[in-house]
């Protein structure tokens, strides 16, 4: 299911400890690592080698060209606890001509604490849309909560 959101004002929450930045190429690992971690085994990748072969064809292009001033990692001290990974234009055909989300995913042991709130008021000002699977209550009730419509 494909979901968009025009921009709009979004209070940002505060997260005690979490600390917001850029990715760069330098944080291939550690969201590699975050990315296998995050999903169900399988969901995303099957090994934490494909995990990193995905983060680095992201880096690389591959699903659109990552928006640097979209995209952000959430940090708790240094740890990785959360990312958000937006290309400019998605590659499929189904989606939108506007910024896609293309990840957004928290450490299983952060979520729950505001930090994909977080992430998601960082792009409030823009257009921006996403995939998600429909059947993923707690995902489409934070985004519809953040005024995420059918697109």
């Amino acid at each position: 299911m494909i979901l968009i959101r025009r921009a709009d004002a979004v209070r940002a929450p505060r997260v005690p400890g979490v600390v917001l930045r850029p990715p760069g190429v330098e944080d291939t690992q550690p969201l590699a690592q975050l990315y296998y971690e995050a999903y169900d085994p399988g969901a995303s990748a099957a090994t934490a080698a494909e995990a990193l072969e995905d983060i680095a064809l992201t880096f690389e292009g591959h699903y659109g060209v990552l928006d640097l001033d979209l995209s952000w990692l959430a940090w708790s001290g240094n740890d990785l606890v959360g990312a958000m990974l937006i290309v400019e234009r998605a590659p499929w055909a189904d989606t939108p001509d506007c910024p896609f989300i293309i990840e957004l995913f928290i450490a299983p042991g952060h979520r729950r604490r505001g930090i994909a709130r977080l992430l998601l008021a960082r792009c409030a000002a823009t257009t921006v849309a996403l995939r998600v699977d429909d059947g993923n209550a707690p995902a489409l009730a934070l985004y519809r909560d953040l005024g995420f419509r059918d697109g």
